[in-house]
């Protein structure tokens, strides 16, 4: 009887752990948030566990069968389309769930997004608020607002289709000038980071398609020290 909660690469395929590999291979059943995504992964390295689908649609539905399951003496292992379950992904449910029930929960280290934008952004990884998605519509202007008074790096999940919407909204509370870096394709062939001013960013992205799973690292209102030059990796 365990959970184990396995992160997934984010873009590169070759960035799966050995031990992830060995997990999901010896459990009774994968949790997948798309079993069609994961399948990708799980052929790549020659996993045959079951898969049966949980996200968000059906996790309220799914959340005590999975209980019963895990108290049964079965282990389970969750994992997302990328990155490491309940980070902007399900998963906190069910963790939550498990505690309550005695079940243990083992989460294994691995692939994140936030962590490398973060790292690669040049701005203060000591101290950092991370966000995830800003609401869409309902309190997004007051979500950014609060922005202006954080001091702390900012850590932002964002869609490709929203990201110039997004970086003119940050313009229109914080000003043209604050820092920003914004990674996309992190890993992947086609990895890009910009940095910059707010204006300069925003410049760059909006002459052109943007593609990809969006972070944006976003200076805090007192940070005294400026990331590399506006530069395009």
């Amino acid at each position: 009887m365990r959970l184990y909660l396995v992160p997934t690469p984010v873009g590169n395929l070759d960035d799966m752990t050995y031990r992830a590999v060995e997990v999901l291979k010896g459990v009774d059943l994968i949790l997948a948030e798309d079993t069609r995504t994961s399948r990708v992964v799980m052929q790549h390295y020659g996993i045959s566990t079951p898969m049966q689908a949980y996200h968000i649609f059906n996790e309220h539905q799914t959340l005590q069968h999975v209980i019963d399951r895990l108290l049964s003496g079965m282990t389970i292992a969750l994992v997302t389309d990328a990155g490491t379950p309940g980070i902007s992904d399900p998963g906190f449910l069910l963790v939550r769930e498990a505690v309550r029930n005695d079940i243990p929960v083992e989460t294994l280290p691995g692939a994140t997004a936030f962590v490398p934008a973060l790292v690669d952004s040049g701005l203060p990884c000591d101290r950092f608020v991370f966000l995830g998605f800003l609401p869409h519509k309902k309190g997004r202007q007051t979500a950014i607002r609060q922005l202006a008074e954080e001091t702390r790096t900012m850590v932002i999940y964002e869609s490709p289709y929203r990201l110039v919407k997004l970086l003119e909204e940050l313009i229109a509370v914080l000003g043209e000038e604050r820092q920003v870096s914004v990674s996309r394709e992190i890993s992947k062939l086609h990895a890009e980071t910009a940095r910059g001013t707010l204006r300069e960013v925003h410049e760059h992205f909006a002459a052109k398609e943007v593609k990809g799973e969006i972070v944006v690292v976003l200076a805090g209102s007192d940070t005294a020290e400026k990331p590399t030059d506006s530069q395009n990796a």
